[in-house]
């Protein structure tokens, strides 16, 4: 008989102060396998934290979860960004933090590679009364957000991030971590804010990844993402996990164009998620599954209505496809 694959993991998130019991308790009963959790800013600061990083992969072992991701995109780069005095620093204090993960036991970080943060607009009713997360561009245009100081050219963004991935991958690849780099959102190559950005496109990836060409130089797969890009979803998928390039998945999808767009429920995106799910399956693609986020909830709910419906969406999605 041929020896079957184990099924892929459902992932959530938490910040490193949730984590707590009353949490824990939550996401497993709701089916979830593993975490990623956040790792706060004041761990940059130049010491070793391997020990408090294996305390809180154990507190949540005990809870019958794993810890399979410490997400590193809070943890200070903006000077590497900019290419300013002290990027050094920030760079050995970045080297630092990968290491303490991976004698931690905790196989990815990840980040964002932007020099200003995620753009929207206002949000837009949706289903039920819940609220969509949107971005229309006419809107943004009309009154832009604006940061003195922070301009930044694409030629200069594209020089600090080869800097920075020539020299912190080796670092990863040695520490056994793989770095999950998720597009910028939304992931257009229109300045927003003053400033350029480059994480918007498959040729992208690419460009980076030859930066520094490694197992560790990995994808946060962020499938509503690459939807805003306007990409073939499923040529995306194919490409990136036949190369073995996915670290994880973002699991979740769009209403819309790359300048006009609402983040929508699992369930009711433009993409087909079953025929997505079998495309990531039929390429190899064995990696955790991460809701990442969902709309808000009508009034009188929370985010955690959300995550549950979400989590179970995705689960069930997965052992009817993975089964296969």
């Amino acid at each position: 008989m041929a020896q079957t694959r184990e099924l892929p993991q459902v992932m959530d998130q938490l910040g490193w102060d949730q984590v707590t019991p009353q949490n824990l308790s939550f996401l497993k009963a709701i089916g979830v396998d593993c975490l990623r959790v956040h790792v706060p800013p004041p761990f940059a600061d130049g010491q070793e934290h391997t020990d408090e990083f294996k305390r809180i992969k154990g507190f949540i072992e005990q809870h019958g979860l794993q810890l399979a991701a410490l997400h590193a995109s809070g943890v200070p780069k903006d000077k590497i960004v900019y290419g300013k005095e002290g990027r050094e620093e920030q760079l050995r204090n970045w080297c630092t933090v990968v290491r303490a993960i991976g004698a931690a036991g905790v196989p990815i970080t990840g980040l964002t590679f932007q020099p200003i943060g995620h753009f929207r607009t206002a949000p837009t009713p949706g289903r039920g009364g819940a609220r969509y997360s949107t971005f229309d561009m006419e809107e943004y245009r009309r009154n832009p957000r604006e940061y003195p100081g922070r301009e930044l050219s694409e030629d200069k963004l594209w020089e600090s991030a080869e800097w920075f991935f020539k020299r912190v991958v080796p670092v990863a690849e040695e520490a056994g971590v793989r770095i999950a780099l998720h597009p910028d959102d939304p992931p257009i190559p229109d300045p927003l804010g003053g400033a350029a950005r480059i994480v918007t496109s498959l040729e992208n990836y690419d460009r980076i990844y030859n930066a520094a060409p490694s197992p560790a130089n990995a994808m946060l797969f962020c499938q509503g993402c690459f939807a805003e890009m306007g990409e073939d979803i499923y040529e995306a998928i194919a490409y990136a996990a036949s190369a073995g390039r996915i670290a994880y998945v973002h699991f979740r999808d769009i209403r819309g164009t790359p300048y006009d767009f609402q983040e929508v429920f699992v369930d009711e995106g433009q993409n087909d998620m079953v025929r997505a799910l079998e495309t990531y399956r039929d390429n190899g693609f064995y990696g955790p599954f991460m809701m990442d986020h969902t709309p808000r909830m009508p009034e009188g709910f929370d985010s955690w209505h959300g995550h549950a419906y979400a989590n179970g969406y995705i689960k069930a999605l997965i052992k009817a496809v993975y089964r296969q």
